[in-house]
């Protein structure tokens, strides 16, 4: 499996699609998604070795081969939403249409859902790519999604903000850190870990009260090196 295979999703998938997997199943997802070229103009089948898809989602145990079904079965079972503001429809969509293991061979074949064309096929302009390896080594399911969000606005200098709500809403956690001090270390500072540790890209950010209460964060992306340092966040009152 080359890591350095790209992944490419338009902006308004990024921006607008709210849906919680596991880090497992986002490295299945995203790993397929690094096998789809932007201008296809169809899904095709999409075949993976088994040894190799074990390996990349870390399963050791003596039940691998049994182990790795279950969380493919689990996968199809997630469905997620897209809020299409322009139409104004709520789309509700799974994952994957079809995965099927051929044993003789060794190899898994997986089909995305056909309702994902339109954010993954023959992208004109307007999307964001980056390659595999730079999310594949990430343990928190928090980092892929914002490293995506991060990625999307690299070129905004100045940096960007984003509600706290909007943020919740993205990554699924309103009910599992509705406090701040709990999203911030769990999702913020953990993805601020991983993204240094692992990635292309590094942020910094700033946390703006309203009149006390954290409502906005502002990033700030740059390009990640090995010397790159972290700097203290500061807190700021808008």
């Amino acid at each position: 499996m080359n890591q350095n295979f790209v992944v490419t999703k338009s902006n308004y998938f990024i921006k607008n699609s709210s849906y919680e997997l596991s880090i497992e199943e986002q490295r299945i997802i995203l790993t397929l998604a690094s096998m789809v070229q932007p201008e296809d103009q169809d899904f095709k089948s999409y075949q993976i070795k088994i040894a190799d898809f074990i390996e990349m989602l870390g399963i050791s145990s003596k039940t691998k081969y049994t182990e790795l079904p279950k969380i493919t079965k689990e996968l199809m079972r997630k469905v997620f939403e897209i809020s299409d503001e322009e139409t104004g429809k709520l789309i509700q969509v799974a994952w994957l249409s079809a995965v099927v293991y051929e044993k003789n061979s060794g190899v898994i074949e997986l089909e995305f859902s056909p309702h994902l064309k339109p954010y993954m096929l023959n992208l004109k302009g307007f999307y964001t790519k980056y390659k595999l390896h730079n999310v594949l080594s990430m343990k928190s399911k928090y980092s892929p999604r914002l490293y995506e969000l991060l990625k999307l606005n690299e070129y905004q200098k100045k940096g960007f903000s984003v509600h706290i709500d909007e943020l919740r809403k993205l990554f699924k956690a309103e009910n599992i850190y509705p406090k701040y001090n709990d999203f911030k270390k769990h999702i913020i500072l953990k993805s601020q870990e991983e993204l240094e540790q692992f990635s292309d890209i590094r942020f910094e950010f700033v946390e703006c009260k309203m009149p006390r209460q954290v409502k906005y964060i502002n990033f700030y992306v740059f390009k990640n090196t090995p010397t790159a340092k972290k700097k203290t966040n500061k807190t700021s009152n808008a």
